[in-house]
């Protein structure tokens, strides 16, 4: 069992950390170093743990959950892949992977 937790935490931080590197040199290659930032900043969107109790629960899937995890948040943020330009189409790319490492993580894991 021990082995499982490790390989989807080490997943779930590479498509935090790592994957979004890819996306930013394929997707935003004129500016992908600004890109692959954003999207790393992105992981902000994890201040609404805090309202949880505990902040931190393996068993407990974080979309559908937390505040700005909810699915009419994933929509604005789908939305915002579709209107937005720039940096704030950027963002709204990040936050969506993000929504689906989060979802991955509980999913595809369990």
């Amino acid at each position: 069992m021990s082995e499982i937790f490790y390989a989807r935490e080490i997943f779930h931080y590479f498509l935090h950390f790592i994957f979004p590197f890819f996306i930013a040199k394929v997707f935003f290659k004129d500016h992908w170093r600004k890109a692959y930032l954003i999207m790393i900043a992105t992981m902000a969107v994890d201040i609404d743990h805090i309202f949880a109790d505990p902040i931190f629960d393996p068993n407990r899937a974080s979309i559908g959950f937390h505040p700005l995890h909810t699915y009419p948040a994933i929509a604005v943020y789908f939305l915002g892949t579709v209107f937005f330009k720039g940096y704030y189409k950027i963002a709204s790319v990040g936050l969506l992977f993000h929504m689906f490492t989060d979802f991955q993580d509980y999913y595809f894991w369990q």
